[in-house]
C-alpha cells in the first residue's frame, strides 16, 4: 500500500484559504498614473544588485505595472541613467586551480621579462683556431651587445 505524500494528500479547504498573503502592488496602492524611467531611485528598488530586473512574485507588482518597469528600466538603461550589469570582482587567493608542486616556478609576466633579459644579453661568439696536428691553439671571445631602442 502506497504512503501518503504531503504533496498527494487532501487538504482542508480551510488551509488553502489560509495561505499566504500576497504582496500589494505598491504603484496600485499609491495610485500611480505613469511611472518615470527619470525616477532612479525607485527603479532600483526593482533591480537586483547585479542589475537584472526583479521578477513580479519578488516585487509583487502587478502584471501592467510590472510591464511599465520594466520598459521604465529599459529606457533608462538605454540613455545611459542605469547600467545594464554591475561588474562584480571576486578575489580569489592562488587563482582558480591548484598550482601542485609547481609553486615555485616564477609567474607568467617573470618569465616573460626573463625571456626579453635574454634576448638583450650579451652575445658571446667563441671561434677556435685548430693545428694540423689537431690542437687547439687559440680560442677568439668575441663579444656582441645588442642594445634595446629606445
Amino acid at each position: 500500500m502506497a504512503r501518503p505524500n504531503a504533496r498527494t494528500a487532501k487538504r482542508n479547504p480551510k488551509d488553502l484559504k489560509r495561505g499566504f498573503k500576497k504582496k500589494p502592488c505598491q504603484f496600485c496602492r499609491d495610485k500611480t498614473v505613469w511611472i518615470d524611467y527619470k525616477d532612479l531611485n525607485t527603479l532600483r528598488k526593482f533591480m537586483s544588485d547585479r542589475g537584472k530586473i526583479r521578477a513580479r512574485r519578488v516585487t509583487g507588482n502587478c502584471e501592467q505595472h510590472q510591464h511599465d518597469v520594466a520598459e521604465a528600466i529599459k529606457t533608462a538603461r538605454e540613455l545611459v541613467l542605469l547600467p545594464y550589469t554591475q561588474r562584480t570582482v571576486t578575489e580569489r587567493p592562488q587563482g582558480r586551480r591548484d598550482r601542485g608542486d609547481r609553486g615555485d616556478r616564477p609567474e607568467r609576466s617573470e618569465r616573460r621579462d626573463r625571456d626579453e633579459e635574454a634576448t638583450l644579453a650579451d652575445t658571446v661568439e667563441v671561434t677556435e683556431v685548430i693545428d694540423a696536428d689537431g690542437a687547439v691553439d687559440e680560442i677568439v671571445v668575441e663579444e656582441t651587445v645588442i642594445e634595446e631602442d629606445a
